[in-house]
C-alpha cells in the first residue's frame, strides 16, 4: 500500500492521518493485506466449516425444577400485586 491509496483510505474512513503518520501506517496495513493473501491462499476445498475449532459437545443439565416456588411468599415482596397478578406501572399512554 502506498501512501497515496493510504490516504484516499483515510479520507473515506474519515481518519485523520498526519504525514508523519502514514510511511508507518502504510507499511501496517501492507503486511495485514499481505497476510489475508497468506490465509486465502490456503487449501480448504472439502473441509467443512465449524462453529469451534475443537470438536466438544456442551454437556447440559436436566431441566427440573429443584423446589417449587412459593407463590404467596414471592408476591409478598413484590411492590404492586393484584389478584395474583404482578402490577407494573404504565410505560405507554
Amino acid at each position: 500500500m502506498d501512501i497515496e491509496q493510504l490516504q484516499k483510505l483515510a479520507t473515506l474512513s474519515r481518519l485523520n492521518i498526519t504525514p508523519e503518520q502514514s510511511p508507518a501506517l502504510a507499511e501496517e496495513l501492507d503486511n495485514v493485506l499481505r497476510l489475508v493473501d497468506q490465509l486465502q491462499a490456503a487449501k480448504t476445498d472439502g473441509i467443512e466449516p465449524m462453529a469451534h475449532p475443537l470438536q466438544i459437545d456442551q454437556p447440559l443439565r436436566r431441566d427440573t425444577a429443584a423446589q417449587p416456588a412459593d407463590r404467596s411468599a414471592l408476591q409478598n415482596i413484590a411492590p404492586a400485586t393484584e389478584a395474583g397478578l404482578y402490577l407494573v406501572p404504565k410505560v405507554i399512554d
